[in-house]
C-alpha cells in the first residue's frame, strides 16, 4: 500500500495545452454585424425598413439570397435593388451586377449625409411639448443639460478627435443624387453569352466563381440581378428551365462553398412571368426570401395632399401592397420569427423605401352631420345660459 505525504501539491498535467496562436484567427468582414437571433453574419440590403422584416437577423444573412417579384410596369423592385448596390459599395464589398450596361452603375443613388445640425433640429422638434402652451415657458426638455455641456470646455480626447464615430451598417440615399463612387469600390458588370446553342448563364458563374477565389478571405461578394428573364435584357432560350434553373443551382452552390462572403438580391417581373407559372415557383423555391409587390393604380386620389400623422408630420400615402411569401429561416429550429402581419404597404420616397403595416384609413362618414351636431350644442348651450 502506497502512501503520499501531506501538504504536497500535485504535478500538473503532461499535457501540453493550447496557445492562442494555434487557433484560426478571425476574419473580419467590412459591413457585416452578428445576427440577434444566431450570431450569423449579416448585412444591410440598404433600406432598414426591409431589414427589420427578415426573419428577426436585422439584415440580411451572408449566404442567402432575396427575390423581388413586382407586378405592372413600374420599377419599385430596381430602386431597391439600387439600394442593395450603393450600400455595398459603400461598406467596401465588391458588387457584380448581371446583364445591365455599365450605365446602370452611374444611376447608383448618393448617400445622405446627416450633419450634427440636423441632429439637433430633429431631436428639438421631437422633444418639444404640446400639452398646453403654459409647459412651453418651462423650456425644453434637456435644453439646460445641452447648454452646460456646450459651456464646457472640450476634453483632450475630443480636441485630438479620437471619438471617430463608427461607419453606419445602414445608409440613407437620395434618389435625386448620384453616387460617387469610392476610390477602392469594386463594381462589375458581368455579360450574358447570347449564342443560342450554350447557356446564357455560363460566363456568369465562372465569372463569379473566378472573383471569389481570387480576392482576400475578408471581401464580401454581393451580386446584383435586375429583372431576372427579361426579354429587354436577357436572351430568348434565358427561360429555359434547364438554363435558369442551372444558374440557381450554381449560385447556391457558390454560397456553399463561401458561406461568409456572398449574398445576392434579384428581381422579377410578374406581368411576364406568373406565379401560377412551374419555371417561378422553382425559382422562388431556390432564394431564401421572396417578396411581392403590388403597386396601386394611379387615380386622382393621388395627387392630393398627404394626410397629417398624430406628430403634425405629413404622412405620405402607400403606394402599393407588399407580401411577404418567404423569409430566409436559416436554422433546424426555424430561426427568426414570421412577421405577424400577412400584407404590407410600401413608400417609396426621395430618399427612403418605406415598409408598413397594411391599415384601413377611417371612414369619413359623419363629415355631413357635423354641422348639424355643431347647431344642436349651441342651441343646447343657449338653453342652459340664464
Amino acid at each position: 500500500m502506497s502512501f503520499r505525504k501531506r501538504n504536497v501539491g500535485l504535478s500538473g498535467s503532461s499535457r501540453s495545452e493550447s496557445t492562442p496562436s494555434s487557433l484560426e484567427k478571425h476574419v473580419q468582414f467590412p459591413g457585416t454585424r452578428p445576427s440577434p437571433v444566431d450570431g450569423r453574419l449579416t448585412t444591410s440590403t440598404g433600406t432598414a425598413s426591409l431589414d427589420s422584416l427578415l426573419a428577426g437577423h436585422s439584415a440580411l444573412v451572408l449566404g442567402s439570397s432575396v427575390l423581388i417579384e413586382e407586378n405592372g410596369t413600374t420599377d419599385y423592385a430596381g430602386a431597391l435593388l439600387r439600394f442593395f448596390a450603393a450600400e455595398g459599395l459603400l461598406q467596401g464589398h465588391h458588387v457584380h451586377v448581371v446583364g445591365m450596361p455599365e450605365h446602370w452603375g452611374r444611376e447608383l443613388p448618393g448617400a445622405v449625409a446627416q450633419t450634427a445640425d440636423k441632429k439637433e433640429k430633429h431631436v428639438e422638434n421631437t422633444e418639444k411639448m404640446k400639452i398646453a402652451w403654459r409647459y412651453e415657458s418651462l423650456g425644453q426638455f434637456g435644453a439646460s443639460t445641452n447648454a452646460r455641456e456646450r459651456s464646457q470646455p472640450l476634453t483632450a480626447s475630443k480636441a485630438q478627435g479620437d471619438d471617430t464615430a463608427p461607419p453606419s451598417f445602414c445608409h440613407t440615399f437620395d434618389l435625386t443624387k448620384r453616387l460617387v463612387h469610392p476610390a477602392s469600390s469594386k463594381l462589375d458588370f458581368l455579360q450574358l453569352d447570347f449564342n443560342p446553342a450554350l447557356s446564357p448563364f455560363g460566363p456568369v458563374l465562372k465569372q463569379l466563381s473566378n472573383a471569389v477565389s481570387s480576392s482576400a478571405p475578408n471581401t464580401v461578394h454581393r451580386v446584383v440581378i435586375p429583372s431576372l428573364l427579361s426579354p429587354a435584357v436577357y436572351p430568348q432560350n434565358c427561360s429555359q428551365p434547364e438554363y435558369v434553373l442551372q444558374f440557381l443551382h450554381g449560385l447556391r452552390a457558390l454560397f456553399a462553398e463561401y458561406p461568409n462572403r456572398m449574398s445576392a438580391m434579384m428581381s422579377l417581373p410578374l406581368s411576364l412571368y406568373p406565379r401560377s407559372s412551374g419555371v417561378v415557383r422553382w425559382i422562388e423555391l431556390l432564394n431564401d426570401g421572396v417578396f411581392e409587390l403590388s403597386p396601386f393604380p394611379h387615380s386622382a386620389d393621388a395627387d392630393a395632399p398627404a394626410p397629417r400623422g398624430p406628430s403634425g408630420t405629413t404622412e405620405e400615402s402607400p403606394q402599393g401592397l407588399l407580401q411577404v411569401h418567404r423569409l430566409p429561416m436559416l436554422h433546424d429550429r426555424g430561426s427568426g420569427t414570421v412577421p405577424a402581419e400577412n400584407d404590407w404597404t410600401f413608400t417609396l420616397s426621395r430618399r427612403k423605401f418605406t415598409i408598413k403595416p397594411f391599415n384601413l384609413p377611417p371612414i369619413d362618414s359623419g363629415t355631413e352631420a357635423q354641422p348639424a351636431s355643431a347647431a344642436e350644442q349651441k342651441g343646447k348651450k343657449a338653453d342652459v345660459e340664464f
